[in-house]
């Protein structure tokens, strides 16, 4: 028993990117389709907890070039066009508004913006959902609706249809 502790902790110590002091990362993969017919947008988000913040990181397709606002709704249910999903994610029943902003529901992401190249990558980490954690958003959705947040309309952006929608756990 003795030399195969030692053996892993050999091999913990000699593999690249390994440390004892890490433990794996576990995440989530979502990945997000068209809400309806006529719609292109398509995606896989990744969501990681970091030390200070949660990262949602990944990437869409079919997007033409633009700002598209992106959220997590209150529901696991992308029918009805992605309508099922309901609101934004809000626990704590603030005002919509920026990802920066002191006072802002949890699922406000702000935009994405799109280039128009076959692929548009997303990297963002909010402290805000890193204090929910992944287990309080199981069970919820990530939307991309067809406009730009404006960052400030209530009680949503005025960000328009919801072009792509995926479940997340």
């Amino acid at each position: 028993m003795k030399h195969q502790i030692v053996a892993f902790l050999l091999v913990a110590l000699l593999v690249p990117g390994t440390s004892m002091a890490e433990k794996p990362s576990e995440g989530i993969e979502v990945v997000l389709s068209p809400t309806g017919a006529g719609q292109d947008a398509r995606g896989t988000i990744h969501l990681v907890e970091k030390e200070d913040a949660l990262q949602l990181k990944g990437s869409f397709q079919g997007l033409s070039k633009g700002r598209y606002a992106f959220h997590i709704h209150e529901k696991g249910s992308c029918a009805e066009r992605g309508e099922a999903a309901g609101p934004h994610f809000n626990p704590t029943g603030k005002p919509h508004g920026a990802p920066d902003a002191a006072e802002r529901h949890a699922g406000d992401l702000g935009n994405i913006e799109s280039t128009g190249a076959s692929s548009t990558t997303v990297d963002i980490h909010d402290k805000v959902l890193k204090s929910v954690g992944l287990q309080g958003l199981k069970g919820r959705s990530i939307v991309l609706h067809e406009a730009p947040d404006d960052l400030k309309s209530q009680p949503s952006g005025n960000a328009g249809a919801r072009i792509a929608c995926g479940v997340i756990g």
